[in-house]
């Protein structure tokens, strides 16, 4: 500026910084490029794009007046112009690699790429031609979609509202996105691409809606290679064009099981974690800001690959997700985690052999606010019950009066069980502890033809199930059994996960919806007449 210095971002190789609306953006020799906002006089990252695998040299962005962000780079030899919107390379051009003299050009007319090579000025000219192909429906990823949640919807005045969600996808990213019932279309906001492995669970917290217009969030997402990604969302609906919703994205913190490793003390004491471990669940911590902990804090608890249940911490000032408490007890594939609230904060738990596990994880939070210890060890469980033969696929907890809580469950085997968990107090006055009580239980097996990947409780009498073999199945729940009440077919081959919500609409009448992915993704809703 003219006055002087405003503010100062240290980094290496970066190649051109680009100002945009209220943004900067830089890209660099790392393959990456990052979107930064000045904030009190200091540059904040909000966000790091990898655009692709592969591409190790970002040179330059180019925003089009069609609103597609083209990324310039070289990937091995060739230089590489890569759409963000598309997600496909519109040239590829073999010049030798980096370290050369160049210059592109854009138009709707013609393409045209110069290059010096060997001390001869090179050029490569692409004129436009019509498009033979045209694209029907465009995907969401490039793989099957393995986790979705429903953030909320955002309305602007006079209106009618627009659902988001956020997936993820064996592709290694996740994206947030808006799924119309009015249009029927599917519009990608942003995407999410630091993970380098598949991202299979997400999760999220603090979710505020302001005004109807503004969704605020924070996005937990989690995968291969023992990798989970903390994110802040904030959603706003244009007040100028219906069904029109900008998302800003800012990561918040990382966590990876190796890093974890490599800053341990004494290690060589312990046995070496699996940075392979994939993680199958995340569920948050629900009421941390409550007298119990000395401090307000976001809670994590992820079920792991390599048999154990791990709980983190968020420190969302400091930026930093740390790993504070784990178990080992399941000794298998730990599948489904849930957390759950009364008195203390509880924890269920479900592996590949059926069990199903309920913790007190409230001693564990304290002592993870209070100090870090070396050896975090989560405790053991307060009640197992081996619910099903095999995997356990899908998990719910629906909270009802007294202290009771519905916690339904399905299978690889096609069965579902429901159980009815009373919590109370016990032990010495002094110290009292929690109870836990199965008071009834239910189970049915084949139920469906395939695995039960999604199971919700809607209501004390109503439970919901979905399957791989396509059906989503509405059943009256009773103690004497479950009775089936309706099968509606779904379209949407090998289902991954459901995440269901309920809406009263405009006449005071009740449904629910329910968003169901896997190979693709589709969005049902849900009426139930008594």
């Amino acid at each position: 500026t003219a006055a002087g210095t405003v503010a100062v971002w240290r980094a290496t190789g970066v190649t051109s910084v680009t100002c945009r609306g209220d943004y900067i953006y830089s890209t660099g020799r790392d393959g990456c490029y990052r979107q930064l906002r000045l904030r009190d006089q200091q540059l904040e990252v909000l966000q790091k794009h990898r655009p692709r695998k592969g591409l190790q040299w970002i040179e330059e962005l180019r925003f089009t007046p069609s609103g597609d962000l083209l990324v310039l780079g070289f990937h091995a030899d060739n230089f590489v112009v890569w759409s963000t919107r598309s997600g496909v390379n519109l040239h590829c051009v073999p010049c030798g690699g980096g370290h050369r003299s160049w210059s592109y050009h854009s138009s709707p007319e013609a393409d045209a790429f110069a290059f010096i090579k060997r001390g001869d000025v090179m050029l490569y000219h692409s004129e436009a031609e019509p498009c033979e192909q045209r694209v029907l429906l465009a995907s969401l990823h490039g793989r099957e979609i393995t986790c979705v949640r429903h953030l909320g919807a955002v309305r602007a005045p006079g209106c009618r509202p627009v659902d988001v969600f956020i997936t993820g996808s064996e592709d290694t990213t996740a994206c947030v996105l808006t799924l119309s019932e009015l249009t029927r279309a599917a519009v990608p906001l942003t995407r999410l691409s630091d993970h380098i492995s598949s991202v299979r669970a997400l999760a999220l917290a603090g979710t505020a809606l302001h005004n109807g217009t503004q969704l605020c969030s924070l996005l937990f997402s989690a995968g291969g290679r023992a990798q989970i990604e903390c994110y802040h969302l904030q959603c706003v609906a244009d007040l100028g064009a219906e069904g029109m919703v900008s998302c800003q994205v800012t990561h918040v913190a990382s966590h990876r099981l190796d890093e974890h490793w490599d800053r341990m003390k004494n290690r060589h004491k312990l046995v070496k974690m699996d940075p392979e471990t994939r993680y199958m669940s995340l569920s948050v911590v629900c009421g941390t800001n409550s007298e119990q902990l000395p401090m307000p804090c976001t809670f994590l608890v992820a079920a792991c690959s390599d048999g154990s249940v791990r709980l983190f911490v968020l420190l969302e000032a400091a930026q930093k997700l740390l790993l504070v408490a784990e178990s080992f007890h399941h000794q298998r594939c730990v599948l489904k985690v849930e957390a759950f609230l009364h008195m203390n904060h509880l924890l269920c738990s479900a592996a590949t052999d059926g069990s199903v596990a309920f913790w007190d994880i409230t001693t564990a939070l304290c002592i993870a606010v209070l100090t870090e210890p070396l050896l975090p060890a989560l405790g053991t469980p307060l009640l197992t019950v081996v619910a099903h033969s095999c995997g356990v696929n899908s998990l719910h907890i629906q909270e009802l009066p007294k202290g009771q809580f519905l916690v339904a469950s399905g299978s690889d085997d096609g069965s579902i069980h429901v159980c009815l968990l009373e919590v109370t107090r016990g032990g010495d006055e002094a110290e009292p502890g929690t109870c836990l009580h199965i008071l009834e239980r239910v189970a049915r097996p084949c139920t469906h033809a395939a695995h039960v990947t999604g199971i919700r409780v809607l209501r004390p009498d109503l439970v919901l199930s979905a399957s791989v073999d396509q059906r989503l199945t509405l059943w009256r729940l009773s103690w004497d059994g479950l009775e089936e009440l309706s099968t509606t077919f779904f379209y949407v081959p090998d289902l991954a996960e459901l995440d269901c919500w309920e809406v009263v609409e405009a006449g005071g009448e009740r449904c629910w919806y329910c968003v169901l992915c896997g190979q693709g993704l589709e969005l049902l809703r849900y009426w139930y007449l008594a």
